[in-house]
């Protein structure tokens, strides 16, 4: 067999942990031999400028030629990876061999974060790549809660119904199934807990015509409400595979005509699914023609690359990290324990009307330890860089509460990373670093040491 090239598409900050449990399952689907040591990700640089893509080397398999990484945006409710395993980049029109999202949030923190947002994902791709193989993938980072809730099991039985293999997760045979009939799911839903007093509980109501489920998609201000969209698609969703072919009604939604429109994902999802709210007129709503795109301007394109630079090319690595566009990370704090920032440093005032308390978070925070250094990371497109400046006005507080209490004795430069551009200079010293839009690599007046060792370092090892 000739070997092949593995392609990871990805709106994500790809983490080596994540990438090693990719690969160890694509070669034991394959019953493949690879031996996996110290994984590291590469940006690709031709005459010093970086080609927008990745090369992952530390994997080693006589089945594969080289694993390259880049990043995509999809155009609505998008996997955190597409793998493909093809010897050319892949196009629109190549099949991937896994769907894959990843999360770490578990029911301990979260009942419904946990399962049902993620839900519509796997609804959504069904249009685009139905054979795909779809995999949830749990990189929990605290420990699993040992007595699922109700909620979690399930969410999740949904999800193996669908076909979506769980991974990262130890789960009970005995409980964890696969539904067999529509009738065994209204029986389990109606059996569990029910919401408090005031909320709307998701029950299904199965009449000769139709079958209704009850379910509130109502939230500040329009349609918007994850959770249950991921709930409400995927029971859908499993309905269909069930052979239903009725009506689907969801009740009890809280919306008004105004507050649905053509381009949001549940009503696109509604339509492929042929599902109707209660009362109210549907719109002629279609699907995007690609599920995904190669990313071209959005800011992530710069703090991922210096994330994935400092981290492969010195000492440094991340503490945290929330990507425009990608999952929130924990805080990590000196000894290793990983932190839930808080959203507002007053909730109940926040919840009042006082704006003024929402806690503001950068999108990457480095540490620095050769010089005993925190570097807080603002990401902007260029055109928004004076922006990103003001921002860094807004860190005291993660500063005050985290990073002086974890990291007492460390030194804290902020600094804003920009993507975008003709541009190969910047004359802003708040401004640590700029990838423009040809793949230049530009360093700040006043760069981070840490960003001046991590572009050296890389160049020397192209040249």
């Amino acid at each position: 067999m000739t070997k092949k090239n593995i392609w990871i598409l990805t709106e994500e900050r790809s983490k080596n942990e994540v990438l090693e449990t990719i690969l160890n399952k694509f070669v034991s689907d394959r019953k493949y031999t690879a031996f996996i040591d110290n994984l590291r990700i590469l940006p690709i640089l031709e005459d010093d400028k970086f080609t927008f893509t990745y090369k992952l080397i530390g994997f080693e398999c006589n089945k594969v030629n080289e694993i390259f990484i880049k990043t995509v945006s999809g155009n609505s409710s998008f996997v955190d990876f597409l793998i493909f395993y093809q010897n050319k980049e892949p196009k629109l029109t190549d099949t991937p061999i896994y769907a894959i999202e990843e999360t770490k949030t578990d029911d301990k923190e979260s009942r419904n974060t946990g399962v049902y947002q993620r839900c519509s994902k796997f609804v959504f791709i069904n249009s685009y790549y139905p054979n795909v193989a779809k995999i949830m993938l749990y990189s929990l980072r605290i420990e699993q809660k040992k007595n699922p809730t109700d909620t979690y099991i399930f969410g999740t039985k949904l999800l193996l119904t669908l076909g979506v293999e769980i991974l990262g997760k130890e789960l009970d045979a005995e409980i964890f199934k696969p539904f067999t009939s529509i009738n065994e799911i209204i029986k389990e839903k109606d059996a569990m807990r029910k919401a408090p007093k005031g909320n709307v509980p998701i029950l299904l109501y199965k009449f000769s015509n139709k079958i209704e489920v009850s379910g509130r998609l109502y939230k500040s201000g329009g349609l918007s409400h994850d959770p249950n969209i991921g709930a409400l698609s995927i029971i859908s969703a499993v309905l269909r595979k069930f052979g239903w072919k009725k009506k689907i009604v969801i009740t009890k939604h809280g919306l008004e005509q105004k507050n649905i429109g053509k381009s949001n994902k549940f009503i696109q999802i509604a339509k492929v699914l042929n599902i109707d709210l209660q009362d109210l007129k549907m719109p002629k709503a279609s699907l995007n023609s690609d599920y995904w795109k190669y990313e071209t301007e959005g800011e992530k394109l710069g703090t991922i690359f210096i994330h994935l630079v400092v981290e492969s090319f010195t000492t440094g690595y991340s503490i945290f990290e929330n990507h425009a566009g990608s999952e929130k990370s924990y805080f990590i704090t000196k000894e290793g324990e990983p932190i839930v920032l808080k959203k507002y440093s007053n909730r109940a005032e926040y919840k009042a009307g006082d704006k003024s308390k929402i806690v503001h978070i950068p999108d990457l925070i480095l540490i620095d330890f050769d010089r005993t250094e925190i570097i807080n990371i603002e990401g902007k497109k260029y055109q928004f860089r004076k922006k990103g400046i003001e921002e860094l006005n807004n860190y005291d507080y993660i500063e005050e509460n985290y990073i002086h209490k974890y990291y007492p004795k460390f030194s804290i430069t902020r600094t804003v990373v920009l993507y975008g551009s003709d541009n190969d200079e910047i004359i802003e010293i708040e401004i640590g670093f700029l990838l423009n839009k040809n793949g230049g690599l530009i360093l700040g007046i006043k760069a981070p040491d840490l960003f001046k060792d991590a572009i050296k370092n890389l160049l020397d090892f192209w040249n």
